[in-house]
């Protein structure tokens, strides 16, 4: 069970921290027997209330060390292989996805779309909406949870990224050259 206090990825919802765990207050309708975690979304307004034993999918932010071994795997991320032109069957995929809940499914997303894109707009196609969508969905998951974890603003999560990513690149390049 979580405390008060933690942070939490609560469904599709993102980053949220826990602010209260007890019987419901001020909730009508709501079992006063059962146990209730309100929620409050980091990067959203308002107060989630919910039953401790939902089946809705909650789990603890990752650590730091955790965020920066995932940044630090980017490059061994595979894109997807789902290529399909119909929508229902990628949009399926894509939120099969999503309900996966890693870090490391959502990272294939936007690496998979941003591929997706540079294949596009090389044929002189515009990249499709439905993986604008969910790559977009993927990337405000991530880097919620990697703001969180990395303990920096939200806006500098891509930076931080790419500032990594060029060191790891960096870094390669000097090994091989020595």
């Amino acid at each position: 069970m979580f405390q008060k206090g933690d942070l939490i990825i609560y469904g599709n919802t993102g980053v949220c921290r826990v602010e209260e765990v007890g019987p419901p207050k001020n909730i009508g309708g709501a079992d006063r027997d059962r146990l209730y975690y309100t929620l409050s979304p980091v990067y959203g307004t308002g107060n989630i209330y919910i039953p401790v034993d939902t089946s809705v999918f909650m789990r603890p932010v990752i650590s730091r060390e955790e965020a920066d071994r995932l940044i630090d795997r980017i490059p061994l991320i595979q894109e997807d292989i789902c290529d399909s032109s119909n929508q229902r069957t990628l949009n399926e995929h894509y939120q099969a996805v999503l309900q996966t809940h890693t870090c490391e499914d959502l990272l294939q997303l936007i690496k998979t779309v941003y591929a997706k894109n540079r294949n596009y707009i090389h044929r002189g196609k515009k990249p499709g909406q439905t993986d604008q969508k969910y790559k977009k969905r993927a990337e405000d998951l991530l880097y919620g949870e990697l703001s969180v974890a990395l303990d920096i603003p939200l806006e500098k999560v891509e930076g931080y990224i790419r500032k990594k990513m060029a060191a790891l690149e960096k870094k390669s390049e000097t090994t091989i050259n020595v």
